[in-house]
């Protein structure tokens, strides 16, 4: 299930919002996209090798945690002068997922922007991440450029109840849009668009990646580890701090996806935890020092709904029911209905 990671080169992908059998939308449209070859700049912090340990933030960490079922509308690439999503009333669903476990997560190894596939474990929580929000309308889905975050949005949309298929959109090149363009309108309209961004891609964590965790706190000091690892604006040695990573997450959600939300669109986001957690902070309006204590489970979603342009997370983790969970809105439910007549 894995797709190949690619490096998103200038150029336009013009997907094609098809009717969508499976969804209360029943419009056409079209949106496009625009990417541009970015180079990250990263900061030069001072030598891990005589750093000061600063004192150990007493913060308690705020587990959160949250279970969805999927989306449904679709996008296609296709050759249109629109570069904006027409604005759309309404609301429409955020499904905001961390990726499975990793291989090196079961290593405890610092992994950062190094691209590492999941475990077995990883798979089973992406799947599990899927049947909760198998309910659930998606009609484009965003991940980062690292195959752990792919793995984990095609796993997951396996399980949803409309049966569409996800499709990563290529725009490396001219030649990368022409070898995938798909020419059949019934495949299309049963396909979802997925828009893959080095922007939501996890902190870097410069010299520690590949580091043992534990091995790192011996050699440097649990203090100096926590301060690199939970501190907002303090990065690793040559990598990234957690604000320098909100700044792009951030910014590319801003650019990119909440227009989507504004045109009516449901939208998944696959991605990971710095990246998530700095998205989790715009739209919960999250103090610097309230983020850094934010917790994310891996392979457990989050729903929001965007309406009359505020986010508003649903739900409580705890309760017995997807239903209850989510605290489906009226769209939402009658959603969920018209699946259960189809599937019946």
């Amino acid at each position: 299930m894995a797709a190949a990671v690619f490096n998103q080169a200038s150029g336009i992908v013009q997907p094609h919002h098809c009717l969508n059998k499976c969804s209360n939308h029943q419009e056409l449209g079209s949106v496009s996209y625009r990417f541009s070859q970015k180079v990250l700049n990263f900061e030069a912090s001072r030598s891990i090798r005589g750093t000061q340990a600063s004192e150990l933030r007493n913060s308690s960490v705020a587990r959160v945690s949250a279970q969805a079922p999927v989306l449904n509308p679709v996008i296609i690439p296709s050759k249109s002068d629109s570069t904006e999503p027409k604005k759309k009333s309404g609301e429409a669903a955020l499904i905001l997922v961390r990726h499975g476990e990793s291989l090196w997560n079961e290593k405890n190894l610092f992994t950062g922007c190094v691209d590492v596939p999941l475990t077995n474990k990883g798979i089973e929580e992406a799947i599990h991440a899927g049947q909760r929000i198998s309910n659930i309308p998606v009609d484009m889905i965003f991940t980062s450029a690292l195959i752990r975050a792919q793995m984990t949005a095609m796993l997951a949309m396996t399980q949803h109840r409309c049966k569409k298929v996800p499709i990563i959109l290529h725009d490396e090149n001219e030649q990368a849009r022409l070898w995938s363009k798909i020419f059949s309108e019934d495949t299309k309209e049963q396909s979802i668009p997925v828009v893959t961004a080095w922007q939501l891609n996890e902190r870097m964590y410069g010299e520690l990646q590949g580091l043992n965790k534990q091995e790192t706190a011996e050699r440097y000091g649990k203090e100096q580890v926590h301060e690199w690892r939970r501190s907002y604006d303090i990065p690793p040695p040559n990598g990234e701090s957690l604000e320098m990573c909100a700044e792009r997450a951030v910014a590319y959600f801003k650019d990119k996806i909440e227009p989507q939300l504004l045109a009516g669109k449901n939208v998944m986001i696959a991605a990971h935890g710095n990246s998530l957690r700095s998205i989790i902070m715009y739209l919960d309006k999250l103090t610097s020092q309230e983020v850094i204590s934010l917790e994310l489970s891996t392979g457990v979603p989050m729903l929001y709904i965007f309406k009359e342009g505020k986010f508003i997370r649903r739900g409580s983790p705890s309760a017995p029911t997807d239903v209850g969970v989510y605290a489906y809105t009226k769209g939402l439910a009658k959603y969920r209905q018209k699946l259960d007549e189809m599937f019946q």
